[in-house]
């Protein structure tokens, strides 16, 4: 271990946290915690860069610091207005939530709305992203379902296939979007998957651990995103993606394919590749063609163009994305993709800019935009 390169090294990484916002003694103790994994980890892991290493690390530390402070003070907060104390089951009744909320008189996606917005916490904003539809649209979808539940007994339970549906939503937003859920998703999942013996909760759970092994790639160390082609897969979580692995062909031997399965064999299939270059692309079509067919939804047309350019060549990945509409998420974000792929570099900066333009994520715009200077300055060579 250099204690010379960590000393030199600890004033910058502390003036970079000190720069993104952390109060100066968050940010010293956010840059202990990480030179303390540092002299744990680099003796068999040394970094490529060391400071990037760092700021990583210590931003991580001090995000998980501020929001667990932040849950803290909510809950102190909420002290006043609780009830007085009296008899309470110490059992976590989060899961029973989400059951309850998937009220039979409901609708599969008014049950799914309405869970995220009451037990999830997500913002009718952060709801009408995932189900793709405005906002006022989905904020009169969760008026109705209140007004649905107002006057019934909540004393039966929704359906399995739609509190697997809110958990994956839950999932997705705490993976990408604004409010870190991802972990409370697998949690909740994780219990779900020892009550009840059904293939596709193990394919969800499987899904969720082979995507979370992938997280602390995702990200650079100034927080830009990083494309799974380019993720330094030694940050990859090799425990996580042996247990996803082992729990997805538990469920496959069953015979009971569905959609959440299948998404989780398309993720194995990334994780199993030492680099992008033995992606084994031909056999994620096959899957995203099962999963189109369990599914018809576009957004997997979608994903499914960019697997067809990888395996048959980006002209057949064109082909197949002009059967879709191009009002479609990230539609023109692949189609820049696919054209940088077939040389049209001109067309693949415009739609880059038009992409980065719709982007509702302010990191996935960012890279968009970088991706769009990237070959304007090639082009203007």
């Amino acid at each position: 271990m250099d204690e010379v390169l960590l000393r030199s090294l600890t004033p910058n990484v502390l003036g970079i946290l000190v720069r993104r916002g952390a109060p100066f003694a968050a940010a010293e103790d956010a840059v202990q915690d990480a030179l303390v994994e540092a002299v744990r980890v680099w003796p068999d892991a040394p970094p490529r860069d060391p400071k990037g290493w760092l700021v990583t690390v210590a931003w991580r530390r001090f995000l998980d610091a501020t929001r667990a402070d932040t849950a803290r003070r909510r809950r102190e907060d909420l002290v006043d207005e609780e009830p007085a104390p009296g008899p309470a089951s110490a059992v976590d009744d989060t899961l029973q939530l989400y059951f309850l909320c998937a009220h039979p008189s409901l609708t599969p996606s008014s049950a799914a709305a309405l869970t995220l917005r009451a037990v999830g916490g997500l913002t009718t904003r952060q709801i009408a992203q995932a189900y793709l539809v405005p906002e006022a649209t989905m904020a009169q979808r969760i008026n109705r379902a209140k007004r649905t539940v107002s006057g019934v007994r909540f004393d039966q339970a929704g359906d399995v296939a739609t509190v697997l549906r809110v958990l994956y939503l839950v999932f997705n937003e705490g993976y990408t979007g604004d409010v870190d859920l991802a972990a409370e998703a697998i949690r909740l999942t994780r219990r779900l998957a020892a009550a009840i013996d059904h293939p596709e909760v193990a394919g969800l759970l499987a899904l969720m651990l082979l995507h979370h092994a992938r997280r602390a790639a995702r990200t650079a160390a100034d927080g830009s995103l990083v494309p799974l082609a380019e993720q330094d897969r030694s940050r990859w979580d090799t425990v996580l993606i042996a247990q996803g692995v082992a729990i997805l062909q538990r469920a496959l031997v069953r015979d009971r394919l569905g959609e959440f399965q299948a998404q989780a064999a398309i993720a194995a299939l990334h994780a199993d590749a030492p680099t992008a270059d033995e992606t084994d692309w031909v056999q994620i079509v096959e899957w995203y063609d099962e999963l189109a067919r369990l599914t018809d939804s576009p957004i997997v047309r979608l994903n499914r163009a960019v697997a067809v350019g990888e395996a048959d060549g980006p002209r057949a990945g064109l082909a197949a994305l002009g059967t879709l509409e191009d009002t479609l998420p990230r539609h023109t974000a692949v189609s820049a993709y696919l054209h940088e792929r077939d040389g049209d570099l001109a067309t693949a900066a415009r739609q880059y800019a038009e992409a980065a333009a719709k982007a509702t994520n302010l990191a996935e715009r960012d890279h968009l935009t970088r991706q769009a200077a990237r070959l304007n300055a090639h082009l203007n060579r």
